[in-house]
């Protein structure tokens, strides 16, 4: 066991607006993810533009924000569909993980969104969940569905850049969520939500996965969701339900405790800011985006490459 690692602060950097919190209307995901609970709005997948401004999506309404720096929400895309999670490629490209209809492309401009990946072979996705872009530009993203221990059928997957091949790195996870790589590109990590834990998947120089193991156990709420890393490999873990994001150093030992001041739905985060070194993290049950000041910079990601 470790000792209680010291607590960082949260500030409240924006808010949904009234007028686009949902009030009436169905939503077959509210009613199978959250019992039909009322539910204006579900914030996630954050991933900043190279003008700084924030993107996210709300899940079971359908629909794509882009918050300005100084937090002004301004509505992008309405379509029928369930994103989940969202990373800018650096040509421009903006990739949605939709949980019904596979990997979509955003054209901001006009608000369409088009199916880019919606089967692996013939098969439908189960649901995926959340997607990230490696340095050669290879796409990794994981197929959650509703998977979990008792269902142990969840998939990694990476979409070649260099040849468009889809292949499963991993399978039989129960309930794969956020990813990352670490500052190599040798290695995947996995929040592991059902199982409480991070996994971290090595990549052999063939591209296959080898020694998949648990790197980080965590207990108590719902499990980790969102994950980002910095330019010193730490772990930013959003664990979902304890209102908390943990912070792990490259050894996977507990470094920070970082608390909601919000509510205790922290699904996602991202680095930000013009240095980076702001944690931005989305609340999923208030509809806020809570910022936390960071001492290093977080690893400037593909999408936000020149």
């Amino acid at each position: 066991m470790f000792a209680v690692p010291p607590d960082i602060k949260t500030e409240v950097f924006a808010r949904l607006p009234d007028r686009y919190r949902v009030s009436s209307g169905r939503s077959r995901w509210v009613d199978i993810q959250r019992n039909g609970a009322p539910t204006g709005s579900f914030l996630e997948g954050p991933s900043f533009d190279k003008a700084g401004n924030l993107y996210v999506v709300d899940v079971p309404w359908g629909r794509i924000f882009r918050v300005s720096p100084a937090g002004e929400f301004d509505l992008v895309a309405e379509y029928e569909g369930e994103p989940n999670g969202l990373k800018i490629h650096r040509d421009g490209r903006i990739f949605v993980a939709d949980y019904r209809h596979g990997i979509m492309n955003l054209d901001p401009a006009s608000g369409k969104v088009t199916p880019f990946l919606d089967r692996a072979e013939l098969d439908r996705f189960k649901g995926v969940n959340d997607l990230v872009f490696a340095d050669n530009g290879d796409l990794y993203f994981t197929d959650q569905g509703l998977t979990g221990l008792h269902d142990p059928t969840g998939r990694l997957y990476r979409l070649s850049a260099k040849d468009g091949r889809l292949e499963a790195v991993l399978q039989g996870i129960p309930s794969p969520n956020g990813l990352v790589l670490n500052l190599d590109d040798s290695a995947v990590f996995v929040n592991v939500t059902r199982d409480n834990a991070v996994w971290r998947v090595p990549m052999m120089a063939n591209g296959k996965a080898f020694k998949v193991g648990a790197f980080i156990r965590l207990s108590g709420g719902g499990g980790p969701d969102g994950l980002a890393i910095d330019e010193a490999g730490n772990l930013a873990v959003a664990h979902l339900g304890l209102g908390s994001v943990w912070l792990f150093n490259p050894m996977g030992e507990p470094i920070a405790r970082i608390r909601s001041c919000a509510g205790p739905l922290t699904t996602n985060v991202a680095y930000g800011g013009a240095d980076r070194r702001t944690l931005y993290i989305t609340e999923s049950e208030t509809g806020q985006i809570l910022a936390a000041k960071l001492d290093v910079p977080g690893r400037r990601m593909f999408s936000h490459s020149a």
